[in-house]
């Protein structure tokens, strides 16, 4: 049993294409030409300047599984050196098997596979119980992939009424990401807080069209009411930093949930995050949801920015609504 984990790589695959914000709002236009909306509304509205997307044969475990065969390859792994496999995404191929199962005949594991949800916080979730297994000496690697296809949500036909809950469906974003949570003798997750505010679920949703088909389909995200949703949230959040004496201008990084700029420039003041710490993948990216903070982890790996020893916090955010902080000594 080791009385650790430690996160001991990341990998991202990005697929090539790009949208860039002027395709995105001709196509609204050309689908919802009564809505006459200014141009330049998005890069205004959420500041994207462009959003990746997959070839239209790819699923997300196709993206998964990239990702985490690119991880093995860089860790100079074997397949039968991974005894747990997690596929955590708001993005699925299936709701039936589970889609670790998906990306493990993909990659060639033969571990035990199963899934997490909790919309964007699916991935520090899957660390939550990655870190767990491991301190309790039930696995020793466990690989957590996540694939999503959030461009596939975008809502092109809108009408004005329904602009408010559509808009922000068309900031998704296509991409694969891996990690890899190792058993270690020093300590890597040194912490983490997790909370919730399970009454502000209705302000962003979609609707599983099989089981709740009376309900309206597609991605429709209130932002106000989200916001409003994680009130007291980042309050509880900070006093679980005070109680840790964790000074989060200490941190070489700082990898925190970004649905828009303006949100995440909201966050970083209220946390008094200073911008140097933080990698941002919106703007060139889109939301990438669950593949959010792995993406900004291997974005730090690739430039060089995380030395051994680095002290990183991971802030996730969640429509639920529901907010974690994560601790990690890289």
């Amino acid at each position: 049993m080791s009385p650790y984990s430690r996160i001991t790589h990341a990998a991202v695959h990005l697929p090539a294409r790009r949208q860039h914000v002027a395709e995105i709002e001709q196509l609204l236009h050309h689908h919802s030409p009564s809505l006459n909306l200014p141009t330049g509304l998005l890069h205004r509205t959420f500041g994207l300047e462009q959003r990746t997307v997959a070839d239209p044969g790819d699923l997300p475990c196709d993206l998964a599984a990239r990702a985490a065969t690119r991880l093995l390859h860089t860790a100079g792994l074997d397949a039968a050196d991974i005894d747990l496999i997690l596929f955590a995404a708001v993005s699925a191929d299936v709701r039936e098997p589970a889609n670790a199962h998906v990306v493990a005949a993909q990659t060639g594991l033969s571990c035990p596979a199963f899934d997490i949800a909790n919309a964007c916080n699916g991935v520090i979730n899957a660390l939550q119980v990655a870190d767990a297994l491991i301190r309790t000496g039930q696995h020793r690697r466990v690989l957590i992939t996540c694939g999503e296809t959030l461009t596939r949500l975008s809502r092109w036909t809108l009408t004005r009424d329904q602009l408010r809950t559509g808009l922000t469906s068309l900031t998704g974003a296509d991409l694969g990401a891996a990690l890899l949570a190792e058993a270690s003798p020093l300590p890597g997750i040194t912490g983490s807080v997790f909370v919730a505010n399970s009454a502000g679920w209705p302000a962003a949703t979609l609707h599983d069209p099989h089981h709740a088909p009376g309900h309206p389909q597609g991605l429709h995200v209130d932002s106000e009411a989200l916001l409003d949703s994680f009130i007291d949230l980042d309050v509880q959040v900070t006093q679980w930093l005070k109680e840790q004496r964790v000074d989060v201008r200490d941190l070489a990084l700082v990898c925190v949930h970004q649905p828009s700029v303006p949100f995440t420039e909201t966050f970083r003041t209220r946390m008094d995050i200073d911008p140097a710490q933080i990698i941002p993948t919106f703007p060139h990216t889109g939301n990438a949801a669950a593949a959010t903070l792995p993406l900004q982890l291997a974005h730090a790996v690739r430039q060089r920015r995380l030395t051994p020893g680095d002290t990183v916090a991971l802030f996730g955010m969640a429509s639920g609504a529901s907010a974690a902080v994560m601790l990690l000594r890289w």
